[in-house]
Formats: structure tokens, sequence, C-alpha cells
């Protein structure tokens, strides 16, 4: 099992490098929203300040969102993925690698970078800090959750505006809780409720998601 979900990393991390534009346009688009907001709205360190963690958070989501009708479809339309369905290795485990994968080469990026975007927004040490710790906790969960919409209109003409009205309500809480998190660092109260709550929804999704998607998966091959 662990031999099947290492090469499924490994084999999706030598796609995704081959594919660079893929993960360009991703961390470029989380770049760009994060950057150019501060330019559209008012001066003032305070209103940035306010403003910078929710900005930041609908920029990851929308970014992340970017780059989920591709998790699938490569596999899907050279067959490969009926013989990862077919395969004699869990296909929960293994569909857990390829969202692993997804989160290595979309998530992690924006994780990395949030500290230096966020600096635009005038935001001190303690809530960069929170901030990251909130995005890194939190962006498995999109990924999870991206994923069951993905596999769950896999071969659909304009799968990527379905999987926007599918897992958009499923984010939100995700959002709440990691814009949350920054903004209760920011007036002087504990983050920890928020982070904890981040830290639950990542864990259900690792636990129910896989499972999901699976199902969805077999039914699209099928």
């Amino acid at each position: 099992m662990s031999t099947g979900f290492t090469s499924i990393i490994y084999r999706d991390l030598l796609q995704l490098l081959r594919r660079r534009s893929d993960i360009a346009t991703t961390v470029f688009f989380f770049v760009m929203v994060a950057s150019l907001f501060p330019l559209a709205v008012s001066p003032d360190p305070v209103t940035l300040r306010q403003l910078g963690s929710g900005v930041l958070w609908v920029a990851a989501l929308l970014a992340c969102m970017l780059s989920l009708s591709q998790l699938f479809a490569s596999d899907y339309a050279d067959g490969s993925l009926e013989q990862i369905v077919l395969s004699p290795h869990s296909l929960s485990v293994l569909v857990l690698g390829k969202i692993v994968a997804h989160w290595l080469v979309s998530g992690l990026p924006m994780v990395l970078l949030s500290p230096l975007l966020a600096l635009q927004y005038g935001m001190h040490s303690h809530s960069l800090l929170i901030l990251v710790l909130s995005l890194l906790l939190g962006t498995p969960a999109l990924s999870l959750i991206g994923a069951i919409g993905a596999a769950l209109t896999l071969g659909v003409r304009g799968s990527g505006l379905l999987i926007a009205v599918l897992v958009l309500p499923l984010y939100i809480p995700v959002l709440i809780f990691g814009t949350g998190a920054v903004t209760a660092s920011q007036t002087g109260m504990s983050a920890e409720a928020n982070l904890s709550l981040l830290a639950a929804s990542s864990l259900l999704a690792l636990i129910l998601a896989p499972l999901a998607t699976a199902t969805a998966l077999r039914v699209a091959v099928e």
C-alpha cells in the first residue's frame, strides 16, 4: 500500500513538472490577485491590514480551484485512470497520493509565498505566523474537497464551472476559519479555536474525501 502511495505521488509530480505552465498559472494567479488588490483599495494601513487575510485566503481558494479540473483529466484522457482503478492497490490510497501531489505543487507554494505577499498589507509578525499556519492547515482541505468535485465532473464539458458550483459551498467553512484565525490574532484574541477547527476540517476531509473521490472515479470509468 505504501509503495503504491509513494509511486503515484512520484509519478504525478513528474507529470506536473513536465507541465510547468499549469503550476505557473496557479501560482501566478495567486500572486497577481494578492498583489493587485492593494492598488484597488484605500492605501490606509489599517484598512489594508483588516482586509489582508481575507484577500489572501480568497486568492488561495480560487487559485486552488483553478487547477482542479486537471487533477484527473489527463489520466482519464489517456486511459491510465482505468488502470489505476483496476490496480490491486486501494483506490482510496492512490487517490490520496494524487491529492498530495496536487497540494505539493499548488497549495504548498502558496503557503510559502503568503508571508511575502502579506507584507503589502502591513501585517505584523504574529499575524503573519498565524496566516502561514492557517494556510498550512487549511489548504489540504481545499485540495481534498476539490478532488471530489473534480471526480464528479470528470469527462463533462465545462467541468471547471461545475467544480466551482459543487465545491464552493464546502469551501466556505474553511475560508471562515482561516480568515477568523488571522483576524483574532490582529485583535489580540487567541487564534487557537479557529486553527483547531481548520485542523479538524482537514482531518475530516482526509478521512472522507479519498473514499468519496474513489467512488466517483469508479462511476466515471464505468
